[in-house]
């Protein structure tokens, strides 16, 4: 199998340039899928911070880069939305977001911002002891006490001594502040008005309020992600661009 596509068929959301080159790098199995965009063309084509890809490897190898709490060095390494990415040499740090437009957008943020991420719950399990594990969309599991469900967003810890240490919780509710980051809507932020559960393998219709425009529409249960609770958190969790 090839490690490379072609440009012209890579993902919308990459926002690359389609004819400088012919190919560019696949993104490498991991906790994002295959429409995540890699971690050295991030680098090197998003932000400028390489030219070339020895560059990325050279950054990549002396552990400049830091990808949720961990140092990232395969530069095929998938990041996508709310993923934290610290580089402490330069004193930048980001979290990866989706604009309006559908595209990955990377948003400067301060290194007390970069302490935290937000995860959506995929479902949970009782382990041994009665202890409740949650497992979460990238493939991380964390054991808690926090009473959540699958579908809610957990805010958690990345520093080393409380890494994974739940700080906030976002319910899947009526009322809530949700990002669509799927369909026709990708981007969009708003309070869910009605969830309307759909009998047989028809997934769920969610309906919301968009902030700003106060404009109604829909859209389905797996393009939710929450990021509040009854007030906005735009100014954390999302942009209105």
């Amino acid at each position: 199998m090839s490690e490379h596509l072609k440009r012209l068929v890579a993902p919308r959301a990459w926002h690359i340039a389609k004819k400088t080159k012919t190919f560019i790098s696949k993104t490498a199995p991991g906790p994002h899928n295959g429409q995540a965009l890699p971690i050295g063309v991030w680098l090197r084509d998003t932000m400028g911070f390489a030219q070339t890809l020895k560059e990325v490897k050279q950054i990549l190898n002396e552990r400049s880069v830091i990808v949720n709490g961990r140092p990232c060095r395969d530069p095929k390494m998938g990041i996508g939305i709310f993923d934290i990415i610290a580089i402490p040499k330069m004193g930048k740090y980001y979290r990866i977001l989706l604009a309006k437009n559908g595209r990955l957008v990377a948003i400067e943020i301060d290194a007390e911002a970069a302490k935290s991420r937000l995860c959506k719950v995929q479902n949970k399990t009782i382990v041994a002891g009665g202890k409740t594990q949650v497992n979460l969309t990238y493939g991380a599991n964390v054991l808690t006490e926090e009473a959540c469900s699958p579908k809610d967003s957990l805010v958690l810890s990345l520093e080393p001594e409380q890494r994974f240490a739940v700080i906030e919780h976002f319910p899947y509710k009526e009322g809530n502040m949700a990002m669509v980051i799927g369909g026709r809507h990708s981007g969009k932020i708003g309070k869910i008005l009605t969830i309307t559960t759909v009998m047989g393998s028809t997934p769920n219709t969610v309906i919301l309020e968009e902030v700003g425009t106060g404009t109604q529409f829909d859209t389905i249960d797996s393009y939710i992600y929450m990021v509040g609770r009854e007030t906005p958190a735009i100014a954390e969790w999302g942009i209105e661009e």
